[in-house]
């Protein structure tokens, strides 16, 4: 009898069911548990699915679509189907694979997988195709015509930009008064503020596709849900040109990340955490602590020369001795450190120097690139590359038969040879000055879709942007601290340490309003990268509320990095002595920690309050960024604490106050608080 079973099972195992869509089997339906209490419930006759949790169907009917060549294949339209139940484990936990193929004759087969874990609410789910010289620039594992997270308060359908780049702003849409048509990069979500329920649907791999997510539909039902690689929008991802093609007897889709979610919150953090478990770090990860320091593009700018930085070294050294993580500090030397040397091809004596100069402070120098752009377009493209013979026109990124130029420069095609030489040599002058830290800044122009690049096995946008962000990471061999500026939100995971979660942003209110946009609803990119950060917080002349104000806007992003000119007098001096030195706000940004929005409701503007959890306390930082004085009350549920009392403290202020059911905060114009709230 049990050699029986054992054949039984051994037979199932090497034949897996198989079903004709022609006509319906008993049991139609394939449930396939994860997370609680969710199911993705598999329709074999039709080749359709719904995703539930609970009672509740949240996405009803979706298929796969993907492209081979000119012709539009679907799930639904396959004539046989087989399913096969794996056992799996990742670095997500223990769990199963599922894998559904497809079969038409005429037809490349199609394989739609889901991987779940009964410890987390999510799956994730890709779709390929199997066949002969295939290729595809489309490829959706999620479409579906019905979705709805059940909550109709105050619903909002999220637009994530691609990058940091052009002043780009997060934006929180209502869905309230019209059907709203949203296309997303990498990430959507479709969520109630008032409730905080949401629907999470996201890009989990980068390194192949970029990828759309589109939420259409009203309130809090959803006519259409998409999640595809093979996205292009020059608005958004800068693309000139089409998203090209993937070829091959075997065509993946990105990895698609899905849950719906009890606080929309959880679901980002979540996501992000899954994010850096399925695309591990190609760089070292970072073991020391939560990087403090300075950086030149703050004031300074292009007059930065070899005594100015000598001046903020010895400034660092004298008058903010307690302004340390880990007993140093970054000095940080952004473009036309080129001063220093007489050009690229100069003597790089002085900036050795300088960086020895920082070392005998006990402070670590850093340095700036753009590695994969030509500024100027050098000698009208007749001009030699650094570290080669190769000229710089024969190293232009091909797009449309023309080239790829934006912010003032024009791409490089990462995978040339020239662009690498050039790489050798910049990098190695660095590393042979001893640098422990690079800024590596406009990213996005490695990532752009092309004619065609240089290595022939290269045919999308993000795989040359892999290829050469590898090279580069390379080339840094480990010695230094890799922060990027701006640059593809969730594909530099892989390279960088720490990331500016916007693009530039100085002294005023309006700067920290702006960054804080991007915290609001990116601050869960702490968990792609070890750190985030807001640039570089310059105090100047503004008030010291705004300072105050700017100051914390970067503290809840998650690292400190300055920005005055210190090798000149001025306020900012005295400010700077006081508020760089404040431990209590110290402590928070050691930790490294991004704030959380308590809403997420604000369009494509920030909100006012931020909280997150360190040790036993919950800090609150609360941000005016109007003309007029503000008073808030914020209940004590809404933040997450039960009890209806608790100790707390005004940090900037140094005074203890006490909470009963709600937070009341009386905030000058152009201000900022940050309260301490003991849980314990």
């Amino acid at each position: 009898m049990k050699k029986q079973l054992f054949l039984l099972m051994a037979f199932k195992m090497l034949f897996p069911l198989t079903h004709s869509l022609a006509s319906k089997p008993k049991s139609d339906e394939l449930v396939i548990p994860y997370g609680s209490d969710s199911r993705i419930i598999y329709h074999l006759s039709k080749g359709t699915y719904d995703l539930q949790t609970g009672s509740r169907v949240f996405v009803t009917a979706a298929y796969s679509r993907a492209k081979n060549g000119a012709q539009m294949l679907s799930s639904t339209a396959y004539t046989s189907v087989k399913h096969q139940e794996l056992k799996w484990k990742d670095q997500q936990g223990s769990g199963k694979k599922y894998t559904i193929t497809l079969s038409a004759a005429g037809l490349p087969q199609m394989e739609q997988i889901f991987y779940v874990y009964p410890g987390h609410d999510y799956f994730f789910t890709a779709v390929q195709l199997n066949g002969t010289k295939l290729s595809s620039n489309y490829m959706a594992p999620l479409v579906a015509d019905q979705a709805s997270i059940y909550s109709g308060g105050d619903v909002r359908n999220l637009f994530v930009p691609f990058d940091n780049d052009t002043f780009i702003r997060y934006n929180a849409k209502s869905t309230a008064n019209e059907v709203l048509d949203n296309t997303s990069s990498e990430v959507g979500a479709l969520y109630d503020n008032t409730s905080r329920k949401g629907l999470i649907v996201a890009s989990l791999e980068h390194m192949v596709w970029k990828t759309g997510i589109r939420m259409k539909g009203r309130a809090d039902q959803l006519s259409q849900l998409t999640a595809w690689g093979g996205y292009t929008d020059e608005q958004v991802t800068r693309d000139k040109r089409v998203h090209g093609s993937v070829t091959g007897n075997l065509i993946k889709s990105p990895l698609i990340f899905i849950g719906y979610f009890a606080d929309w919150r959880s679901g980002l953090e979540a996501y992000g955490k899954a994010n850096r478990m399925i695309e591990k770090p190609y760089v070292f990860n970072w073991s020391k602590p939560v990087p403090f320091g300075w950086n030149s593009w703050g004031v300074i700018q292009e007059k930065i020369n070899y005594e100015k930085a000598m001046k903020v070294v010895d400034f660092f050294a004298d008058r903010l001795p307690a302004f340390r993580n880990g007993n140093t500090a970054y000095i940080d030397l952004d473009s036309f450190w080129d001063n220093f040397t007489g050009g690229m091809r100069g003597d790089y004596t002085k900036l050795k120097a300088f960086a020895d100069y920082c070392k005998s402070k006990g402070l670590e120098p850093g340095a700036y690139w753009a590695p994969f752009t030509d500024w100027g377009y050098q000698g009208g493209g007749n001009g030699e590359a650094e570290g080669s013979k190769y000229k710089f026109k024969d190293m232009w990124t091909k797009v449309n038969g023309g080239y790829h130029d934006f912010d003032g420069a024009r791409a490089l095609d990462p995978t040339h040879p020239g662009t690498r030489k050039r790489i050798d040599y910049i990098i190695g002058k660095l590393k042979s000055c001893g640098f422990k830290m690079i800024k590596i800044d406009f990213l996005g122009h490695a990532a752009v879709e092309a004619d065609a690049f240089y290595d022939p096995s290269v045919s999308t946008g993000m795989q040359a942007y892999r290829s050469g962000m590898e090279y580069l990471t390379d080339q840094l061999d480990g010695q230094m601290l890799v922060y990027a500026a701006i640059s593809p939100n969730l594909a530099t995971g892989r390279y960088a340490h720490v990331r500016r979660i916007a693009c530039d942003a100085w002294k005023t209110i309006k700067d920290t309003e702006y960054t804080l946009n991007s915290v609001n609803y990116g601050w869960w990119q702490k968990y792609v990268y070890n750190y985030i950060d807001a640039d570089h917080v310059v105090f100047s002349n503004e008030s010291e509320g705004v300072n105050r104000a700017r100051l914390t806007s970067s503290v809840i992003t998650g690292t400190l990095i300055t920005g005055d000119d210190f090798s000149s007098s001025g306020v900012w001096m005295k400010r700077a002595e006081k508020l760089l030195q404040n431990k209590d706000i110290l402590n928070i940004a050691k930790s490294g920690l991004a704030f959380m929005p308590v809403d997420g409701n604000t369009g494509d503007h920030s909100n006012e309050l931020f909280v997150r959890k360190i040790d036993d306390y919950l800090y609150l930082a609360v941000l005016n960024y109007s003309s007029a004085a503000k008073s808030y009350h914020i209940p004590l549920e809404r933040l997450g604490l039960k009890k209806a009392a608790y100790i707390a403290t005004a940090l900037f202020e140094n005074k203890e106050i006490k909470l009963e059911k709600e937070v009341a905060v009386n905030l000058a114009a152009a201000d900022a608080k940050i309260i301490k709230i003991k849980l314990r």
